[in-house]
Order: C-alpha cells, then structure tokens, then sequence
C-alpha cells in the first residue's frame, strides 16, 4: 500500500539513478557529524545515555509511570522522554494527560502516578537516591514527545518531539499513514523520526523487504518532503520485529543523500515492561546535558545507537550465532571518532569487531579475541572506489551488544538534486485507493488472514 511515488523513487534507486557521480580521488571530503565534539581535556564532551521512546500506564504499558521515570533513573539513564500513544508529554510532576481510549487500565487497576515534586527534584538534579546514595548526576526530562498514529493496527508509528503542550493528544491517525504524523508534527514546528519501520513492514518474515525499492522509496519520500522528519530507528527494544532496519536504514540513505537529505539512525526501549529498559539506547555526545542540546544533537546526528541484543544475516552481519541477550558486560562504546582528510580513526572499548560499512556494505574489518579496546584507523584512499561512496558508516560488536556510529557523508561536490514529489493524477489515484484499502476493516480482515497463514 505505497504510494506511485514511493515506486518510482525505489525504482531509480534499482536503475542508479541516485548514486552520486565518481570524483577524482582528491575531490572528495568526509563530513561527520561528530566534527565538532571534543574527545579529550578538561573541556571533554559528556557521553549521555538517553531513551527517546517509551511508555507507560498512561497509555499502554504495564509498568506505573513514575516506576518507568524511576527504573530508567536506578539503570542509568542520564535522560527520558516519555512518548506514550496519542499523548504529548509533560514534565513528569504534572498530571499525564488522560485519554478515553485507555481507560481499559483503571479497569484492571493498573494507576497511573506522576512523580511527587520531591522526586522529580531529586531525579532531574540527582540527589534521589540508588542504593541508598544520591546517584550524583540528574536525568534530564525530555518534554513533548508522543508516539503518534495510536490506534492504528498496521503500527505505522512516527515519534514527534518537541510538541507543544496537548498537540498530538488522542491523534489517533490512519492505517498505513506515516505521512499524516510527520505532517501533524511539523505543522506545529516539531521534529519527527520513523518507529520500527520493520515491524510496519513484517521484514522479520522476510529480509527481502528491507532491500524492496518500493518500500525503500515509500520512507525516502516522506523524509525528503519534510525537512523536520529527520531519521528513523534501527534498533527498536530487542529488534525481534525489525531484526534488518540497519539495512533498510542503509538503502534509504543512499536514496536521500544525492538530494542533501542524511538520515539520522535512532535506538530505542520502547519500553512497555521493566525488561525492556536496558535493551536498546542511545549515547549522545554533548557538552551538557539539557534539552536544548538534546534537541540541537538529535539533529546533528553526534551521538551513537545502542542495542543489546541482534541476531545475525549474511548481508551486514553480525555472523549467525551473534546473539547476545541481555549480558552483563559493557555495551561497546566510542571514545573517540575523528577525520584527518581521508582517514577516519576510531578508539573504542568493551568490544571485539569493528567493521566499516559504505553504501550497504562492508567494507573493512577489525577483529580482536576477546573485548578490549581498538584503536583502528580507515584510510580511504587505500579501499578501491572509495570516491564513489556515498556514505561511510562504522559499527562495533562485543559481548555488551552491537554499536554504531551516524553516517560519514562523502561529498564529491556533486550538485545536489531537488526533490519534486509526484502530483500527477495517476499518483493521486494510487494514492486515492491506498486509503480505500486502508480502511480499518480491510486492514483487520488481512491481519486475520496472516494470522492463519503465519
């Protein structure tokens, strides 16, 4: 159910429309969103352990709101937004909002209870105690975010931040409709990112679906439409659902970037139960940890996604049998990621394989026998074809989990393309039916069926 646009992007995607013309090995410059961070010194940039989607009793979830602010707090977490279904968050010692369509859990007697004043000082400055100690520095409390499309079966979910106060409350959109909540998003001047693309578009049943340039052109689209729809996760909660979005991530890349659009990679919990928290995260890279930077770095792109578990392919890896569940040890961490030209040198810890990945595939390796610390340098000019890359990219594997860095744009001087989304009458009647056959009784009636059949 795509849109012809979508069809047509994914088809010049196939024939190459998209790929950014070869340049002279000397005419090319690295651009990495990690430019401006300061690695070492008294001025080190702080590494911020963040989740930018999560829920609680106020829509869905079985964990109390207060115990999902307070759980994040005791795991570590140095900031929280709350993005419950069709509810723009506030500050977490404001009464949630409190919409009809979840009044099932009062009924089961599950509560929903914000933080008492008290508690949100202590959390927010730090002073609440873990293990009977203040925990020493403060969870930032991220408000205006609201996991958009709530009641929709398909999950075409889009996370809007930002929002202001009540926007988005009870949007309960339309089935196979990201559009509508990116467009709702920024209409009131927010920012949005895609949701477990993946689990919209069932490819745990089928790698295949992530590389389809339909699918791939149906994301490219919205997100070369909208300048404030500005990425997408690749590791949402324990990825059982969207075990390939890095791949799409890829392909969708590579059909935004000749038009100036990078696509920013998101990793988040999901959080609905406790075992969630620690299963995907993000690390920001900022020189304090409030909101506005936590804004200003989402978009920038300077910080690093995290997961704890992913299982393997044969197309990006990780190898078959990499599955870690839930390890005690540290998730593998960047401690620093610079640009010399054309060599990109990497030092990371807590890790066993660092491999670098450009245009969808891998490109480079580094593997050590057990986690330690790598310090690996990438130089460009040796890796054959490497001015006819569009993106470079670099992930780390270890016994803590998989993590990975932002895309490196390679920018040849190539004149950068203008999108002109499809408006012709023919896209208008595709789309036109698209709505017809997403209709929540047909969209139930298929849901039955491949019930039956998966």
């Amino acid at each position: 159910m795509k849109k012809i646009t979508s069809l047509l992007l994914g088809a010049a995607l196939t024939f190459g429309a998209f790929s950014v013309p070869a340049a002279a090995v000397d005419s090319y410059r690295i651009v990495s969103p990690y430019e401006d961070v300061v690695w070492e010194g008294d001025a080190a940039w702080g590494a911020y352990k963040g989740n930018l989607h999560t829920h609680s009793t106020v829509s869905d979830a079985e964990m109390d709101f207060n115990e999902m602010i307070l759980e994040h707090y005791r795991q570590g977490f140095d900031f929280l937004a709350m993005t419950d279904h069709g509810v723009t968050g506030k500050a977490w010692d404001e009464e949630p909002t409190h919409l009809p369509l979840y009044l099932y859990q009062y009924i089961i007697g599950r509560k929903t209870t914000k933080l008492t004043k008290e508690e949100f000082e202590g959390v927010t400055s730090g002073t609440y105690p873990v293990d009977g100690a203040p925990r020493g520095r403060g969870m930032t409390c991220v408000v205006g975010g609201n996991e958009l499309n709530a009641l929709t079966l398909t999950k075409c979910h889009v996370n809007g931040m930002f929002l202001p106060p009540h926007v988005g409350d009870n949007y309960l959109g339309y089935e196979n409709d990201h559009e509508g909540a990116v467009r709702l998003a920024d209409a009131a001047d927010g920012i949005s990112f895609i949701n477990h693309p993946g689990d919209w578009l069932h490819s745990n049943r089928d790698i295949n679906t992530v590389s389809d340039p339909e699918n791939v052109g149906y994301f490219a689209d919205i997100l070369l439409k909208y300048d404030s729809c500005i990425g997408m996760e690749v590791f949402n909660e324990r990825n059982h659902v969207t075990p390939y979005d890095r791949i799409l991530w890829d392909n969708v890349l590579m059909t935004c970037l000749p038009y100036g659009k990078r696509v920013i990679g998101f990793s988040n919990n999901d959080a609905h139960f406790h075992s969630h928290i620690d299963s995907s995260f993000s690390v920001f890279m900022m020189p304090e940890n409030t909101e506005e930077q936590i804004k200003n770095t989402m978009q920038s792109g300077a910080f690093f996604c995290v997961t704890r578990e992913l299982s393997g392919n044969d197309i990006i890896g990780p190898a078959e049998g990499f599955d870690v569940r839930y390890s005690e040890a540290p998730y593998p961490a960047f401690r620093e990621l610079t640009v010399d030209g054309h060599a990109v040198t990497v030092r990371a810890q807590d890790c066993n394989k660092l491999q670098w990945i450009a245009n969808g595939k891998v490109i480079d390796v580094k593997e050590l026998e057990e986690d330690g610390e790598i310090a690996y340098t990438l130089n460009l000019d040796e890796i054959e074809g490497a001015e006819d890359f569009q993106y470079i990219r670099c992930e780390l594997f270890g016994e803590g989990g998989c993590t990975l860095s932002q895309a490196l744009v390679i920018d040849n001087g190539a004149e950068v393309k203008t999108y002109t989304p499809d408006t012709s009458a023919k896209a208008k009647a595709a789309s036109f039916f698209d709505r017809i056959r997403s209709l929540r009784i047909f969209v139930l009636i298929k849901i039955i069926i491949d019930s039956i059949f998966h």
